[in-house]
């Protein structure tokens, strides 16, 4: 819609200042129509033009090994997109509630084919666990979440997607860095120019790597000489399980997210994952497993995370979810891809609310937001949309009015920032 509303407005304005010229002067010998680059990717370049901008890039590629032969075999590619650009700047974040989300993006099915993936390739993931740590659920689920194990990788050029969002000046410097990433793929004999389709944002491959994690993480686990995360399945195992294990930080034999069950009474402040306590003080606490078996009674650290509040479900997050987050910071998309792996791994559908949990819609939310910058918080961006600062931010005020502080913005929330009252929320159980 974002891309529609351009092109209209950009036919528009052509076809007005064409009238207006052709009022003034004689009719041109049809020119060649010119190259106007973006005035948001000039405003950041000096000035520069797409093609003296293009020129730099290629520069610096060489100047860290690229060859030339691979700048000139991939020369046709680089050309800018006004439409990549627009839909980055018109991309939708996660907002709907995470129960909505884990239902479709964690559903039965995408457990189903992890585990059959997991036998169909037991080789490849016994080898990846053994030489990375990393457990075959974890890689499955990504695969799964990211493309559906290949089926949907994108069907756009990379490059182009790459070098157009280069010249925009909202992340200049991070794409151009991928960029010459992406030209190091294709020098090294991974990928062919031609070959290097993918998501509007760059990414490649069945796990969606950017090009720079493609150059530091791909491996060759099939031993065909190349590095192939687009159509082999091995090396998409393998070098998942690299990046994840050496990129991401994973510790070995260890959990990364279990089920909970939280009791009435629990200190709500501490539910946050930025609070660590032993498996023993959160069962001290009256935190069980689901079907109310006791915690182990040990030092292994776990946070408590409700990522809709204390009538939403609850989970533990090890040390090692910090690889989900670091994945994808969205809050949602990161526990879904953690409840997914655990999934395939075995263990059961969480448990679903009794009644429905209360979600601000979405003025209020952005309201909310901006009233918590007012006073002083950091909410990041005011976007309507509960990220992992906006949570903070609705924690600390949830304390200083003596509410529940489950990071879960409420009416009644609003209302007290407001300088109102609220009816309170009905209250949901677990069941």
């Amino acid at each position: 819609m974002v891309q529609t509303r351009f092109l209209i407005a950009a036919v528009t304005l052509f076809a007005c200042t064409a009238t207006a010229s052709a009022q003034m002067l004689p009719p041109p010998a049809r020119p060649a129509a010119p190259k106007a680059p973006s005035p948001r990717a000039a405003s950041c370049h000096n000035g520069a033009s797409f093609d003296r901008f293009l020129a730099d890039v290629k520069q610096q590629a060489v100047a860290t090994g690229v060859s030339q032969r691979t700048i000139a075999e991939s020369s046709p590619y680089l050309v800018y997109d006004q439409g990549i650009v627009n839909r980055d700047r018109g991309q939708r974040v996660f907002g709907q509630l995470f129960t909505e989300f884990a239902g479709r993006m964690a559903a039965p099915y995408r457990m189903q084919n992890g585990q059959q993936h997991i036998k169909q390739y037991a080789a490849a993931f016994a080898r990846a666990e053994k030489e990375y740590g990393v457990p075959a659920a974890v890689i499955a689920a990504f695969w799964g979440l990211e493309s559906d194990f290949g089926a949907n990788m994108g069907n756009l050029p990379t490059l182009k997607s790459l070098v157009s969002l280069a010249y925009d000046c909202r992340r200049s410097e991070m794409f151009v860095g991928e960029t010459i990433a992406a030209l190091k793929i294709i020098d090294r004999g991974d990928l062919h120019p031609d070959e290097m389709i993918g998501s509007w944002a760059g990414e490649l491959g069945q796990t969606q790597f950017l090009p720079v994690h493609y150059v530091n993480y791909a491996v060759d686990y099939d031993g065909d000489g190349r590095r192939d995360l687009l159509r082999s399945p091995a090396d998409v195992i393998g070098s998942t399980a690299n990046y994840i294990a050496n990129g991401l930080k994973w510790r070995r034999g260890e959990p990364w997210l279990e089920e909970i069950k939280v009791p009435p009474n629990l200190p709500w402040e501490k539910t946050d994952l930025t609070v660590r306590e032993p498996r023993s003080t959160w069962a001290q606490l009256g935190v069980t497993y689901p079907d109310g078996r006791p915690l182990p009674n040990d030092n292994l650290a776990a946070s408590v995370l409700l990522p809709m509040g204390r009538f939403g479900p609850a989970f533990l997050a090890y040390p090692n979810f910090a690889a989900y987050t670091e994945w994808n910071n969205s809050l949602i998309y990161s526990t879904t891809a953690g409840y997914l792996a655990s999934r395939i791994a075995g263990a059961a559908p969480m448990r679903k609310p009794s009644a429905p949990v209360a979600q601000l819609p979405f003025n209020e939310l952005k309201e909310l937001q901006q009233l918590l910058v007012r006073a002083g918080y950091n909410v990041g961006k005011v976007d309507g949309v509960l990220g992992q600062q906006s949570r903070t931010a609705v924690k600390a005020m949830q304390i200083k009015f003596g509410l529940p502080a489950d990071s879960w913005p409420t009416a009644e929330l609003l209302a007290r920032i407001r300088g109102g009252t609220a009816q309170a929320q009905p209250q949901a159980t677990i069941r």
